[in-house]
């Protein structure tokens, strides 16, 4: 019996489960981005570094498992896309600490906090909306996209105010942050896409 689990049987992996923690995580690395750079805890600074390590372990073993596993929940293609774009979230966040590191303009930040707030909870909302289709009910993406746009918004609204300043060297480096900002937003959007997709074809 041993022999034909282990060679005949189709592996049994829950990718469910799996997936429900790299949701977390990239929850939890969007929501300590929030605590760093908007309520300055140290301790954020910090476990944004740790968050991307596990984020990306995370990635690695759900990509094998998803490799390994004869049935799936969940259409494997999507999953392939939701397990790359959870990733890309992650990414982001981790490029926006490289470029806000390169400038040390850290405490020049707080002016953003509505663009923050927003991408704190875009990220929540993703984690609930993968809660419910594991619940098999369709998740609810229609706020992660009226909040993405709000993003746009904002972001727009920041840029014209800065163009409206003198110090262009200020202008490009929080151009380029307000870009970063955007570019998480957006693939927290692209992901709400996938869940959709998801979901369709599960119901």
């Amino acid at each position: 019996m041993g022999f034909i689990q282990k060679f005949i049987l189709p592996k049994d992996v829950d990718l469910v489960a799996a997936l429900q923690a790299q949701t977390l995580a990239t929850r939890n690395i969007v929501h300590d981005l929030y605590a760093a750079y908007i309520l300055h805890e140290k301790e954020a600074f910090n476990a944004i570094k740790n968050d991307t390590s596990e984020t990306s372990a995370i990635k690695d073993k759900n990509m094998k498992e998803l490799l390994d596993v004869f049935i799936a929940p969940y259409d494997k293609e999507s999953v392939f896309r939701i397990i790359t774009q959870l990733d890309w979230i992650a990414l982001s966040v981790k490029h926006f600490v490289v470029e806000v590191d390169a400038f040390h303009d850290k405490q020049a930040l707080d002016v953003y906090r509505d663009i923050f707030e927003l991408l704190k909870e875009m990220a929540s909302l993703l984690e609930d909306g993968f809660k419910q289709l594991t619940k098999k009910e369709l998740p609810s993406i229609a706020l992660i996209h009226d909040k993405y746009d709000l993003v746009v918004e904002y972001r727009a609204q920041h840029v014209a105010q800065l163009l409206q300043q003198d110090d262009l060297k200020h202008i490009i480096i929080h151009n380029e942050i307000l870009s970063q900002l955007k570019e998480i937003a957006k693939r927290m959007h692209v992901t709400a896409n996938t869940l959709e997709d998801m979901a369709i074809k599960l119901m």
